[in-house]
């Protein structure tokens, strides 16, 4: 005579694989939680600073007449502002393109001791007008038959 019926079977077998996927969830959960990246502006900042190593995003505007270029060529050092703080940024490396006094920008990094955001990444943000250079000279119409056409 078997000592647990087939019913009880499954409900054990059951209970085991739920245990398991909630213990693999929890695993993948821990696992991914240095890799969260959380998103402050400027005021956020100021008001509640994040620990110095934890990598955070900063969004916000590059304030007029703060962009500056540092002796080396490749590290440049502005404020990213919100209209209520600003936070100094300093980056080193390749800068996007679309990046430039005024426009919207969010840096990837982390808030040195000095409150110096230190970013590894920028992100330039394009307005609501950006057009892509091959749509320029078409008319509107013309632009809209190309997106359809596309989608």
């Amino acid at each position: 005579m078997s000592a647990i019926k087939p019913k009880h079977q499954r409900l054990v077998l059951l209970a085991i694989a739920l245990v398991a996927l909630i213990g693999a969830a929890l695993l993948a959960a821990w696992a991914l939680r240095n890799q969260a990246s959380y998103f402050y502006v400027p005021s956020e900042i100021a008001a509640d600073p994040p620990a110095p190593d934890r990598a955070v995003r900063l969004g916000g505007m590059v304030e007029q007449g703060s962009l500056q270029t540092e002796a080396d060529g490749v590290t440049i050092a502005f404020f990213v502002g919100d209209g209520e703080a600003r936070v100094p940024v300093r980056f080193q490396g390749i800068v996007p393109s679309l990046f430039k006094e005024g426009s919207g920008v969010v840096a990837e990094g982390k808030l040195a001791a000095d409150g110096t955001f230190i970013a590894d990444n920028l992100l330039a943000k394009h307005d609501e007008k950006y057009v892509p250079r091959e749509l320029r000279e078409m008319s509107e119409h013309q632009a809209q038959q190309v997106v359809a056409e596309t989608q």
